[in-house]
């Protein structure tokens, strides 16, 4: 590859040259960017620059050649298999010097845990560090078969804004999900405590939640209030409904406890949907049969949140996982005929 002259566009807009830079060259390593600059290969306008310098549209950027590969990968970390970090890497929606997104897929949980193996998304964080000494942190969990959105701080100080503003409710979450039946009313508001119940294992394995009234709630010290609004975008007779799900507090299994509590169990959770037998959602269950996956229908369809450090408001979108997009294509359900947020819309 030859000298490349470059101009910033009037849509790239004013943005660090080392962000500008590995945007149009993915596979450039931070440390490579920075290499380019401290040794004058690098030139905005024709002078020397830092990796952290800006630039804005219009001037031009002296890219010297580069292999056509790029430069060879980051060792892969010990422990971690090829296909694994290829996988995780794959995952990621969005990244910059302060954080990373991912749409984790269904069935890898967040963290381990009892039962949960050595194989999940922080472990395989260290397949995510892209040229930073130190791995991503998680700063917020879904649950295992549960898929979407899900953040990772870069460093310490944007790991504390970031749980700083999930503690205080300054994210809003958005979560698409497939239930049995149609909620009556269409939209509306779950408020029921949640306490938990051991698990029949050993190690407390297969907790569930157990759901308490309002009314109830001083009767159970060991409840916490809990709170999710939901909104049904689409149905298909009295058999499914596709709804969005938003929890306005953020507890263990909320949506799917919830949502079982008022007779719609989320299609696939065996664990809250109880089986087909039990006649919830006219005789569909938690399983509704047929060519439908029988994977949980439930994903963290968006976050959105002010960044950290730039203070600009982000709304990250993950697209569905495989099971969810089959299910919406045999039931012809498309995803622009709703609302992104229904939410704000009624509000």
């Amino acid at each position: 590859m030859n000298v490349q002259l470059l101009t910033v566009t009037e849509d790239e807009g004013e943005q660090r040259l080392d962000k500008w830079l590995r945007r149009r060259f993915p596979y450039l390593t931070q440390g490579a960017v920075e290499k380019l600059c401290r040794t004058g290969q690098l030139r905005v306008d024709k002078g020397r620059v830092k990796a952290s310098d800006r630039v804005t549209p219009g001037q031009t950027v002296r890219v010297p050649p580069l292999p056509p590969e790029g430069p060879p990968p980051e060792p892969r970390p010990q422990g971690i298999s090829a296909a694994d970090a290829k996988m995780i890497q794959q995952a990621v929606l969005f990244r910059d010097e302060h954080l990373i997104v991912l749409n984790k897929p269904a069935g890898l949980p967040s963290q381990g845990g009892s039962g949960q193996g050595d194989r999940h998304v922080d472990g395989l964080a260290e397949a995510l560090k892209f040229g930073y000494k130190d791995k991503p942190k998680l700063v917020h969990r879904l649950d295992k078969d549960t898929s979407g959105v899900l953040m990772l701080a870069r460093t310490d100080r944007v790991a504390r804004a970031l749980s700083e503003a999930l503690r205080h409710r300054a994210a809003r979450k958005i979560y698409w999900a497939v239930v049995a039946g149609v909620p009556y009313p269409r939209q509306g508001s779950i408020k029921f405590g949640l306490e938990k119940a051991p698990g029949r294992g050993r190690g407390g394995e297969g907790e569930k939640m157990l759901c308490v009234h309002p009314a109830k709630m001083a009767d159970h010290p060991d409840a916490k209030r809990a709170h999710t609004d939901y909104f049904t975008l689409w149905f298909l007779g009295t058999r499914l409904s596709w709804m969005a799900l938003e929890p306005v507090t953020g507890r263990t299994h909320q949506l799917r406890a919830h949502m079982a509590e008022i007779g719609h169990p989320i299609l696939g959770d065996g664990k809250y949907g109880g089986g087909a037998s039990e006649n919830l959602g006219d005789g569909w269950g938690s399983g509704a049969g047929g060519d439908l996956s029988k994977k949980l229908h439930l994903h963290a369809r968006s976050l959105t949140i002010e960044h950290p450090i730039t203070k600009k408001p982000m709304t990250f979108t993950a697209p569905l996982p495989d099971h969810m997009s089959r299910t919406w294509k045999l039931l012809d359900w498309k995803e622009d005929d709703v609302p992104a947020d229904p939410f704000e819309v009624i509000r």
